[in-house]
């Protein structure tokens, strides 16, 4: 019992010492929350189809949806049949601190399906940041995220 109490008064000093070493208000209540959307605030008022413009290339999609197609955002345009949808989507998806292009984290644990051949390739710009990144629908994993970004990328439900 001697041991044990020594113990606790030293465990209880050094809470004590990491308690008053904190900062009096928590950081996140003095600063301002990110816009989801920081693009948004950056660019308004300017040009926006060299910094928000996609190539979108899709392959083995049964609706015949296959090609290569170029969307622009703010203001919606290109070759994308959707383009102004597309945009909608990502805008949706798009959260401050996660790429929405992003592939599953390795760790992830995904429903073994197989969602059919569909493949697509996203290359460009999106939010002033650089897009290269591919898709398809070999897996639950994959599936959602193709999901996510329709109709960005075509619908290949079978």
């Amino acid at each position: 019992m001697s041991l044990t109490l020594p113990r606790l008064a030293l465990a209880a000093g050094a809470s004590l010492a990491a308690l008053t070493s904190l900062p009096a208000a928590p950081a996140a209540a003095a600063a301002p929350s990110p816009s989801p959307y920081p693009f948004l605030g950056q660019h308004r008022g300017h040009h926006h189809s060299d910094t928000d413009h996609l190539t979108v290339t899709v392959h083995g999609v049964s609706s015949g949806a296959d090609g290569t197609f170029e969307v622009r955002c703010h203001p919606s345009g290109g070759s994308h049949p959707a383009a102004g949808r597309a945009c909608r989507a990502l805008e949706r998806e798009t959260r401050w601190g996660r790429d929405v292009f992003a592939p599953a984290p390795r760790d992830t644990m995904c429903t073994m399906q197989y969602g059919g051949p569909a493949t697509a390739r996203v290359t460009g710009t999106w939010a002033g940041r650089p897009v290269d990144s591919t898709f398809d629908r070999s897996n639950g994993c994959e599936i959602a995220r193709w999901d996510r970004l329709v109709p960005l990328l075509p619908d290949a439900r079978a």
